[in-house]
């Protein structure tokens, strides 16, 4: 009974510190793959910011076990006002699991007007097709 108690108390954990995570960070993505309905776990991320006619690289990261990467703003700050792109390392994590795919990566595009504290971007994804929005 002591282990199933461990157990679960480490998945509680785990979940508060991902939601903590998550509140304390404003920016969130999340990737489900449509083909088989799981998550995607280790799909490589990259956050940019533009400026001008150019893109900053702000942070990059993998999504977890869940497709999750709760926290992709880098040190938590609030995020600016302006327009940022998402772009999921797509083709590189078909290649991985020996799927063929169409989209190498999908950028997306987003602009930061300050009225809400959280973004999230859901990607919905499939080897020949992908759908996102603004999540929460």
């Amino acid at each position: 009974m002591t282990v199933i108690k461990t157990f679960f108390a480490g998945v509680v954990l785990s979940v508060v510190s991902s939601l903590a995570l998550a509140a304390a960070n404003p920016l969130s993505v999340h990737v489900l793959n449509l083909q088989d309905g799981l998550p995607s776990p280790g799909v490589n991320v990259t956050l940019e910011k533009q400026d001008g006619k150019n893109w900053n690289t702000l942070n990059s990261a993998a999504t977890n076990e869940q497709g999750r990467i709760p926290g992709l703003y880098p040190d938590g700050r609030a995020l600016e006002k302006g327009i940022y792109r998402v772009t999921f390392k797509t083709g590189e994590w078909f290649k991985a699991h020996k799927i063929s795919s169409f989209f190498p990566e999908v950028p997306v595009i987003f602009e930061v007007d300050g009225t809400v504290a959280h973004y999230h971007i859901p990607l919905l994804l499939s080897p020949y097709g992908f759908s996102t929005y603004r999540g929460n």
